[in-house]
């Protein structure tokens, strides 16, 4: 009975922080709102007995990930108008992903009808059972190439961000590691030898009462 309550509670703290994802007007919002997303499916595979899934999720994705994600996002400097004007645009495609999704939620529903008995309750595993060692043999044996695969699309993903990062922006100042290195001691300091002037009829800058630069102050005389 209390498995079923914490799965319902963070059931609809995830579906509320998926909302938050693609509602956000605010990009540094929606990347907030995915770590939440991450963090309570971490709950729910604690909940059905996965703790090595949930630990890595945590781990990984928040720890690491999502950290990159913030940092490409703070740093790529969108422009939420132009985003804004080119929403109903590209409002098809919003349209057609939706429908496809509700498509695979009702064919989840109704999976009965398929064949799968949704309503059968996982049978719990022995205290030795290790679902690392089982996930470990499958995932580097049956998906040993989508596995390296998605590390290249990983890889490729990351590379795009940084590129993004390093284009041509008005009053960007990009940094020249080649002159940096190339710079000489003579180049850094330029020493120039000028006669000592005197000036005269000026004030320092201590107020009023200051004398010039260089003479000694008189006391003055009252009558």
């Amino acid at each position: 009975m209390l498995v079923e309550v914490l799965f319902y509670i963070f059931s609809t703290i995830l579906v509320a922080a998926a909302l938050g994802v693609i509602a956000s007007r605010n990009a540094v919002y929606s990347a907030l709102s995915l770590v939440l997303c991450f963090v309570t499916s971490a709950a729910i595979w604690l909940l059905v007995e996965a703790e090595f899934l949930a630990v890595v999720l945590v781990l990984v994705y928040v720890g690491a990930v999502m950290v990159l994600f913030l940092f490409v996002v703070m740093m790529l400097d969108v422009d939420l108008e132009e985003l804004r004007e080119g929403f109903v645009r590209y409002a098809w495609l919003g349209w057609l992903t939706a429908a496809a999704v509700i498509v695979e939620i009702v064919g989840v529903v109704w999976a009965r009808q398929l064949g799968v008995d949704i309503s059968k309750v996982p049978v719990p595993v022995a205290a030795d059972y290790s679902n690392t060692r089982e996930l470990g043999m499958i995932l580097y044996t049956k998906y040993a190439y989508p596995f390296e695969l998605a590390a290249v699309i990983l890889l490729v993903a990351i590379v795009a961000a940084i590129a993004l990062t390093m284009r041509k922006r008005p009053g960007l100042k990009v940094q020249d590691i080649n002159r940096q290195v190339a710079t000489r001691s003579r180049d850094r300091l330029r020493i120039i030898k000028m006669d000592a002037q005197k000036a005269s009829g000026s004030r320092a800058p201590g107020g009023e009462g200051a004398g010039v630069a260089g003479e000694s102050r008189q006391p003055e005389k009252r009558p």
